[in-house]
């Protein structure tokens, strides 16, 4: 039996299996909770570990089992496509060990560009488009697609084996790896990182909530951001000043405020540091870092400028990194918690990748030495695509998503062990299954959550969207920590 056929098996047989389940199950048996789904008052903590910018086939497109890279029947990649470089030529998915890559420009353009109508044949031609010179423009966002590079092209189809990033292969065979999650938003990572704790991206003209206009590629951004973006647009020095920018408003309802309303404690904890200011609506290339700190509002650290945030005087909920560590020790962890890294261990291109794998290994180890780790579900996931290749389609729910397909670990106790969760998710499914697991179910809806906004569509509610807590069993005793070095 070939390896392309020895890999996608179990897919296979998975299908099979669903379809066989479907096709007999008795009618309204899709309104019951299935006995694997007892338990759930089990997790009383959900941390949620959101990295930089790798699709699914860029870190896991080889795993065993995974609806990774198509190989041909002697196991090499079967997939080409056009490098604009070299015209009449194409270009494989390539093993790319370096530590360090470039990634590509990942805005709505660039989606729409790499996705071209689902044949997936565009990112190095989106590469491309980046690397035109870049105009001075005090308009931000008539400014074109630009950046100075000269990095190879090609790097935006490399992929990892097992042993350029053992740990997170270590963590997909023990625990719950998920090859079709894909990015709640098309585009950058205001957006994708807005849609992380509200499910929408918008623009607001007030503090109203009914005030906010949908805005999947360019909301508001923090004000930080934007006097670095002007700074590279306008080619000042580092000395030069710049205009103050006013703060973004993000009136709309999120889910920290259904929390709030509910009594469940939540914190966000932001690793202070830099963090890649990418100029990533008109070329996330090049950048200048910006700082990043828990009590000002960036681009990775939306939170801040919730105005339910503010008025429910939750801001004292984003913390420094260190805040973790001492909730841990002290046993005073929230029941949601939120775990952002800075530009160093983020994953985020130029960062090394194996910095970003051992900050994720030491906070899940903390968690499993931890009195915690009996009681936890621990998401680990990438907020979009960064440019780089992945083969599957991602589906269309609303205007905004989803975005392409990226990376998604389940690491509990309880988890299934050695299971590739081929249901459909997004990064909505996190929003989903903290309404289940600490909101009766309650939804982030206009029309129930009792503070009406415009939101396009109510993504814990889209059709198609799977379901985390098929990812557990419970009928199971809980399982021992896995304790990895952070450096293998």
């Amino acid at each position: 039996m070939s390896r392309a056929v020895t890999r996608l098996l179990p897919i296979l047989i998975a299908v099979v299996a669903t379809t066989l389940t479907l096709g007999h199950a008795p009618a309204g048996a899709g309104t019951t909770t299935p006995p694997a789904f007892d338990g759930l008052e089990k997790i009383e903590h959900i941390v949620m570990i959101m990295q930089e910018n790798r699709t699914f086939d860029h870190y896991f497109g080889m795993f065993p089992g995974a609806d990774g890279l198509p190989l041909d029947e002697n196991g090499d990649v079967d997939i080409c496509i056009p490098n604009p470089y070299e015209p009449g030529s194409c270009v494989r998915p390539t093993h790319d060990p370096r530590e360090r890559q470039i990634g590509g420009p990942h805005n709505y353009r660039s989606h729409v560009t790499s996705v071209n109508g689902g044949k997936m044949d565009g990112f190095v031609i989106a590469f491309q488009d980046a690397t035109k010179p870049c105009p001075k423009s005090t308009k931000p966002r008539e400014s074109s697609w630009c950046e100075r590079t000269t990095e190879n092209p090609l790097n935006v189809m490399g992929y990892k084996l097992e042993e350029d990033i053992p740990n997170y292969w270590r963590y997909a065979r023990e625990f719950v790896l998920q090859d079709r999650m894909f990015a709640s938003s098309n585009s950058w990572s205001v957006p994708a990182h807005l849609y992380k704790v509200s499910g929408w991206s918008a623009l607001c003209k007030s503090r109203d909530p009914m005030s906010c206009r949908n805005a999947g590629d360019d909301p508001d951004a923090p004000a930080s951001w934007k006097q670095s973006r002007y700074r590279k647009l306008m080619d000042l020095g580092p000395d030069d000043e710049v205009p103050e920018f006013d703060e973004p408003v993000y009136a709309w309802t999120d889910i920290t405020h259904l929390l709030h309303e509910n009594d469940v404690s939540w914190a966000s904890y932001i690793f202070a540091g830099e963090e890649p200011d990418c100029d990533e609506v008109t070329g996330p290339i090049i950048c200048t870092p910006g700082k990043q700190h828990a009590r000002t509002s960036n681009i990775w650290n939306p939170l801040p400028n919730f105005v339910t945030v503010q008025d429910n005087d939750q801001l004292g909920n984003i913390k420094p990194m260190k805040e973790f560590d001492k909730a841990i020790a002290e046993r005073t962890l929230e029941s949601v918690v939120w775990l952002t890294p800075n530009g160093a261990v983020s994953e985020h291109p130029r960062s090394k990748v194996s910095d970003g794998q051992a900050w994720v290994t030491r906070v899940v180890n903390k968690i499993m030495k931890s009195d915690y780790w009996k009681s936890t579900a621990i998401f680990v996931s990438w907020d979009d695509y960064g440019g780089f290749y992945d083969h599957v389609e991602p589906p269309v729910v609303d205007e905004n998503g989803y975005g392409l397909r990226v990376p998604g670990l389940v690491i509990s106790p309880y988890a299934k062990k050695g299971f590739v969760d081929h249901q459909t998710l997004s990064h909505d499914a996190y929003l989903k299954f903290i309404e289940d697991v600490f909101l009766g179910g309650q939804r982030l809806d206009p029309a129930t959550d009792g503070r009406p906004d415009r939101r396009i569509s109510v993504r814990e509610e889209v059709p198609i969207l799977g379901d985390l807590r098929s990812s557990f069993d419970f009928t199971r005793p809980p399982r021992p920590p896995l304790i990895l070095d952070p450096y293998p």
